[in-house]
This record gives C-alpha cells, structure tokens and sequence, in this order.
C-alpha cells in the first residue's frame, strides 16, 4: 500500500505551524517580560551585583629616635541618620518604617537631650543645644534623607560609644537607622613641634601632603582590604575578600628633647627687641651619622607670634655669607694658594676690587690692617678671604668653583622632601650668565651663589667628621610591631674632602674663631668643653631692587660643631631680620650655646642647670607652671593643663623620665606635684 503523500504534507505543516506558534509566545513573553517589568527585574539583577567596599589600611606612626610618638593614626566618627527603611519585602519595609518612626518621635527629647550633653557648645546654652539637635533631627526627617549629618564634626571614640546609649541609635544601622563612617586623623603628641618636617596629609582623602608623611608614604600608607556585604537570614553580613595591611612604622632621627629645646631658644631670641626677627632657622646633625636630631622653621605670623608655616632650612635659596669663607680659605690651603702663615693687608677696612669697593665690618673704625690667615676667619674679613682668593683665582676662576666641587661645596643632596632647595654655584665657563671679575672676589665670601643652610650645615659636619662629608639623613628605621625590619644606612657622599693637613689646619681656625674671635657667644668661655665654628652676616637682596632700596634685610648666622676635640654634633642657626643691629656671633651665637650645653648636658646625664656657665639663659620662653615651686628643682612641678612639649621640657629638666599617654593637653601626672624628685625617676603624663 502507497503512502498517502497528502496526509504526510498535512502533518508536516500542521508541526511547522505548532513550533512557530511556540517561538511566538516564547518570543512575545520576553518581549512582554523586558518591557513591561523592566524596573522589577532591574531591582533583582542589583541583588545579584557584588558592590566592593574598602577596608582603609590603618596608617603607619611616626617616632622620634628614642620611640616617642611624634604622629599617629586617631579613628573620628562622622554620625549619620537613614530616616527611610529600604527592604524589597514591602511588608516588612512598612513594619520596619512604623518602627522607626514611632520609636524616633517618641524618643526625640530623650536623644536631643542626650546629645546636647555629649557635644557641648561653648556658644550656646545647654537648653539652647538640645533645641539645636531637636531642630536639626527634625530636619533630616522632613528631607527623608539616608545620609543625614546629626553632627557636623567628627566624633571621638568615646563620643561614639556614649551614643550608641541613646534609645534608637543603639539598635541597629538596619533598625535603627543611626551609623557611622570612621574617618582616620593624624594626631601630634607635641603639637606643632617639628611640624613642617614631619609632614602632613589632605584633609579630603588623607593622602599625604608633604613632608616625612609624603616622602616615607610608601612604608607608612599601607594597603586598603576590600569586602562585600551579602544578606544572610535578612541579615547584612560583611565578607571579608582581602585583609586591609596596615602600614608601617617610621622611627625618625628627631630627638623631641633637642627640637624642643632649640625651638624654644631660637623663639626666645627671636622676640628680643634688637632682634626681632621675621624668620628663624635651626638644625642640629650628629656628626658620625648625619642624623638630624632637631631641625626648627619658626616664621613670624600676622599674629606676631612665631609659627612653622615652612621647611625654610631645606626649600629656601640664600646667599650664605661669612660661612661661606671657611669653604674659600679650606680650599687655598688645600691647593697650596695660601698658608697658616700667610699674611694679608686689609688696609683700613676698604679695599678696591674691580670697580668696587671691598669693606670690612670695621671700616668706619680704621679696619684690621694686617691680618694672619686664621685672623682672617677669627674676624671675618671680607678684604683678606676675597684678596686671598682673587690674587689665587682670578685668571682662572673656573678652577676655583671646580675646587669648591671637589670639596662638597654646591653638590645636591637630594633630601627626600618635596620642594626642596638645591645649591645654585654660578660657573664662569658658562654662556648662560654673564661672568664679571668682581663675581669672584664676592662669591669667596658668601654672595653670588645660593643654597639652602642645610648644605652649609652639611659641609661643615664634614669638617667635623674628620674629612668625610656624609648626608643629612632623617628616617632611622621602618618598624612593624615595634621591631626593625629596615635600618637606614648612612650614606656617604664625599669620602675625603680635603688633606689631613687641610683639614688640621681649618680646624685650629674654626676653634680659634669661638676661643678669640667673633663667634665667642657661640662659645661657653671654655669651662664645659670646647666649640668651633664661624660666624655669618649677608644682607639679603629685595628682588630686582637689589641690596640698597628700603629697609635693609640680612641674614645672621652661626654654623659649627661640639666638642671640638671629639665632635659629636654639628649646627647652624640662622635668623633673618630688618635692619641693624646684625650679628652672627652675637645674635646667633648665643642660641648655638644654649643648644650645645643642653646636648652636652643630656650626653651626659646630668642636669643643665649644671652645666650654664653664669650668662647663660636655658628656659627661654617657658610656659609658667602653677606650682610655687618651680624655680624650686628638687620638687616635682604641677604640668596639668600645659601642652605636652612645654610640659616634658620643664620635668625633664628637671631629671625626670617622662612618658606620655594620649593626645592633646596634659590631664593628670603619675607623681603628684610638689613631691621630693629622685633623679632618673619615671613620671607618666595622660593627655586629653
């Protein structure tokens, strides 16, 4: 029997027409499902999207040398309201909103009052404060806003645990609708001490801005944890992906003890009448290492007062000064252009020198007349450095720059800060400035060239170090639980800088310079221990005016290095001031003092009232205790309520061991005051 071929082609379309049908309503119900529920499944394609959330790193401390905190990580809170109940059950959402609701309006004077209590305002009244928060809780609720600020600084941490108290904000985030975002703040034990050198970071993302802080960002930041949050059990748990790593310690090359101490006699003399400075600058390195133990910036504010607004010491371009003639004279000794011997005519303290006139300090008072070579650097004769080095250098003054080269003079020292100055040396074999004869004669004494005082610093600690000139160094060591994991080598930049006998020679000068010279404040009468160093005077020029228009600015110094028989420690301290009187020596010399007999007293473990010799001052400034007895040092002093430096300054002075625990001014002491002090004895402060 025959198939029937009609039937087949009936049945084929009959299973052709079904499948089409199919694939329509297939079709038609995405189709229907895409268009007409697109907000619905919009919604639960977002339960199904992982939002990432960062887990901040926990920024590295700072430490001084000895392992006090000079910078630290502090957790503030900022505390939100979510007025609006989010949920996709509706149901649950509307018993969740009714709650809230009605536990926010019934609790309202309970948490206003509370609140009032915990952030009280200096300018309004405590009724006047809850009416504030009431208002402001109120406010939020009308907005219905998520992200309501109830308060609009940062909380403490004890701040927050008070509010975690209050009827509502103690349930719940989802509940209650109260939370926080925990922002990370920089504090500083010792206030503005050393401020500009430590650094500091952006108050809108805290990344570092400049100093330490920017220049160790890599040790100190650490490195953010990322998580996610998934509902369990209608329940938000958090799900760690990646642990936070939180940054690394640095332990610096500050001594709190030295800084203070240099801070407050430079400030001191800063505000002295004769004096009254507008910049002030100081550094103080130990020799062998170069670690800079202190190193000050105090600029004068609007204010009057004195404030580290600026790392002068190490961004600023100056013209050095005297100082610069130990270089120029190290360097004819070393090449043989001149001898201890060597005697120079500096007439009546006015010489001509290429169109010029050369003077002397003293030239309206007859000048030196003849001078020896150390006499010269005794008493800073512009005339005898600079006819030493013209009649040597004149024909070849390139010779003279590259000698200067060669002894460290002009090299960078790539200090890891942001804007930092390097030294500008003219070279006379340059098309890009113009060379004149009498640019030599001026550069040999201090002018024409430029550089920051830590280059001076740094050449003078090499003088001190035997020859070898090493680098200014400021990070000790990166620290992870309190144990080094990183030292910070010494790096030496100039291994010799001269001849042993250079060497011997610059010294004996230097010395003598302290013992009979001009820098004798610098000095201590040589009772305690011997000083060398040299004086600097440079008047500064006002821009394209040039040195002579208006009142007449100048930069005073003094740079040298203690004890001199066995240096330990090298320093500069610089104040820049209007008008006369203008004395390295007499100006800076006595700060120099002050801070060499307070190291030297530290060195060695006695009390530096001991050490003064009778003119000396070593209690600049000092903030005045509360005790009757703090000319009285065999009793403890009452420090409550004093800023944590001025408080360390007077007990260790005093020979106590002092330790610190907390942020901000002094709240209570472990050793009451008033009570007998044993040397050497242990005294804790809290700070709040």
């Amino acid at each position: 029997m025959k198939p029937d071929k009609n039937n087949s082609i009936k049945r084929f379309r009959i299973i052709f027409f079904s499948i089409c049908l199919v694939g329509i309503y297939i079709t038609s119900s995405a189709l229907y499902t895409m268009l007409t529920k697109e907000e619905y499944w919009t919604e639960v394609s977002k339960k199904f999207i992982r939002q990432n959330i960062v887990i901040p790193a926990t920024r590295g401390n700072i430490y001084d040398s000895k392992g006090r905190l000079m910078a630290g990580s502090v957790p503030e809170y900022r505390l939100y309201m979510d007025y609006v109940v989010i949920d996709k059950d509706s149901a649950a959402r509307c018993k969740a909103q009714h709650w809230r609701d009605s536990v926010f309006t019934a609790t309202l004077d309970t948490i206003s009052e509370g609140l009032a209590r915990i952030f009280p305002d200096n300018h309004r009244s405590h009724k006047e404060n809850v009416k504030w928060f009431r208002n402001r809780l109120l406010e939020g609720k009308k907005r219905k806003s998520h992200a309501w600020r109830i308060y609009p600084r940062n909380a403490t941490y004890i701040q927050y645990k008070e509010c975690k108290e209050l009827p509502l904000f103690k349930e719940t985030a989802y509940k209650g609708g109260f939370y926080t975002k925990t922002i990370m703040q920089r504090k500083h034990p010792y206030g503005s001490l050393a401020s500009r050198t430590l650094g500091s970071l952006r108050t809108d993302s805290n990344a570092a801005k400049n100093g330490l802080e920017l220049s160790y960002d890599s040790i100190l930041r650490g490195r953010d944890g990322i998580s996610h949050s998934m509902k369990v059990r209608n329940k938000r748990v958090r799900i760690i992906d990646v642990e936070a790593e939180n940054g690394h310690d640095l332990m610096t090359t500050i001594d709190v003890d030295i800084q203070d101490m240099a801070e407050k006699a430079l400030v001191s003399k800063l505000k002295e009448p004769s004096v009254n400075g507008s910049l002030g600058m100081a550094i103080v390195m130990e020799v062998a290492t170069g670690e800079i133990k202190a190193i000050v910036n105090m600029h004068r504010g609007k204010d009057g007062n004195y404030h580290e607004m600026k790392n002068s010491a190490i961004s600023d371009l100056m013209e050095p000064g005297s100082t610069f003639k130990t270089a120029s004279m190290m360097l004819a000794l070393e090449e043989g252009k001149a001898t201890l011997n060597t005697k120079v005519d500096c007439n009546k303290g006015i010489f001509p020198m290429h169109g010029r006139q050369m003077k002397d300090h003293n030239w309206h008072r007859g000048g030196y007349g003849v001078l020896t070579f150390s006499q010269i650097l005794e008493y800073s004769s512009n005339i005898g450095v600079s006819r030493i080095i013209d009649n040597a250098y004149k024909d070849s003054p390139q010779a003279f720059v590259d000698g200067l080269r060669k002894m460290g003079v002009g090299m960078p020292l790539n200090l890891p800060f942001m804007g930092k100055g390097e030294p500008v040396i003219p070279q006379p074999n340059s098309k890009r400035r113009y060379w004149s004869k009498s640019d030599l004669p001026w550069m040999s004494i201090g002018y024409v060239s430029q550089q920051p005082i830590i280059s001076t610093l740094a050449f003078y600690n090499g003088i001190a170090n035997g020859g070898k000139l090493v680098k200014p160094k400021f990070a000790k060591a990166e620290l992870v639980d309190g144990q080094v994991v990183r030292e910070f080598p010494t790096e030496v930049m100039i291994e010799q800088m001269c001849k042993p006998s250079t060497l011997k020679d610059i010294q004996f000068c230097l010395n003598n310079v302290v013992s009979i010279g001009l820098g004798k404040k610098a000095g201590n009468g040589g009772k305690l221990f011997q000083v060398s160093g040299k004086t600097g005077t440079a008047q500064i020029a006002s821009g394209k005016k040039g040195y002579h228009s208006g009142t007449r600015r100048y930069m005073v110094s003094f740079c040298g290095y203690f004890p001199s028989e066995a240096p330990k420690y090298s320093c500069i301290v610089c104040i820049v001031k209007d008008g006369l009187p203008a004395s390295g020596g007499g100006q800076c010399g006595p700060v120099f003092s002050q801070i060499s007999q307070f190291i030297m007293a530290q060195s060695f473990k006695r009390d530096v009232s001991q050490l003064a010799d009778s003119l000396s001052v070593f209690t600049p400034d000092e903030k005045t205790s509360r005790s009757n007895d703090d000319k009285d040092l065999v009793t403890v002093p009452d420090v409550e309520g004093m800023g944590a430096k001025d408080a360390v300054f007077i007990l260790k002075k005093r020979g106590l061991d002092v330790s610190l625990q907390g942020t901000g001014e002094v709240k209570s002491q472990s050793i009451p005051s008033g009570s007998p002090i044993t040397k050497g004895q242990k005294i804790k402060l809290i700070l709040g």
